[in-house]
């Protein structure tokens, strides 16, 4: 399993499995295999409703069963209220200082989120979760966290769920451009969307219950995409998002209760 550094000098591996939308049950199954396969990566959060299923603060902690999160990363900027995310992020300065997290972060910023953020507090976050995959891919987001020392994560590297195309596929696996590159290193069309993100030095936590496709995106490291590939993998941005727009996140429109909260 290949690592990165985060800017405070954690390691975390690269490649991770996503339990956005996963019944807990499934969860529970899911994360076991992950974990009997090498995984040592899980991304969940408080809104899914599974955090118990995902044992490796405060309630989250407690959920997990651990004494210590690896990594804690606000979901959502709230550009509504953006106060309270300033709240809530300076909350999770306190737990890194106090040695509850090893570190912080958040989730789906963009650059007017990020420097809101960072004029008002001390931590530059060690990572942002946003969705990537070739047919979206946030490059003036990406650009920003680079220069400032910020891990792009890329939620929804395979196209997942929130997928679409004016072309009529109904997946990104159907994709014969995708497709082509696969055959020609005898690889899955997930597996090489898997690896261009890698490539590009983003961590990628795709989502899966089965325990064939969980194994079949790990094994996205014992082969190289051609610059050439890179680039063609490039060219699919369609600048259509899949999931809400960040601007757009209100509690109105997004609040929900949290499970056992």
């Amino acid at each position: 399993m290949q690592t990165l550094t985060l800017n405070n000098g954690v390691q975390m591996p690269a490649l991770g499995l996503g339990v956005f939308q996963t019944p807990p049950d499934e969860t529970r199954a899911a994360v076991a295999a992950a974990l009997d396969l090498g995984y040592r990566h899980i991304d969940t959060a408080a809104a899914y409703g599974n955090e118990r299923e995902v044992h490796g603060f405060a309630k989250s902690a407690g959920k997990l069963g651990v004494e210590q999160i690896d990594l804690l990363i606000l979901h959502q900027a709230l550009p509504s209220d953006f106060g309270r995310t300033l709240e809530a992020y300076r909350a999770l300065e306190k737990l890194l200082a106090d040695g509850k997290v090893r570190a912080i972060g958040v989730s789906n910023f963009m650059v007017d989120h990020l420097r809101a953020l960072l004029d008002a507090t001390t931590v530059v976050p060690a990572m942002n979760q946003l969705e990537i995959h070739p047919y979206f891919q946030q490059r003036e987001v990406q650009a920003f966290d680079r220069d400032h020392g910020i891990l792009n994560q890329a939620w929804s590297p395979i196209g997942g769920i929130t997928f679409y195309r004016d072309s009529g596929h109904a997946s990104a696996l159907e994709d014969p451009v995708i497709g082509s590159i696969a055959a020609a290193h005898r690889k899955s069309s997930a597996q090489v969307m898997l690896r261009w993100g890698l490539q590009q030095g983003r961590s990628v936590i795709p989502k899966s219950t089965r325990p064939a496709r969980i194994a079949e995106n790990l094994d996205a490291f014992d082969f190289e995409l051609t610059p050439g590939e890179l680039a063609t993998l490039d060219t699919l941005e369609t600048g259509k998002r899949g999931g809400p727009e960040p601007d757009d996140i209100t509690l109105t429109a997004f609040g929900r209760p949290i499970p056992e909260a």
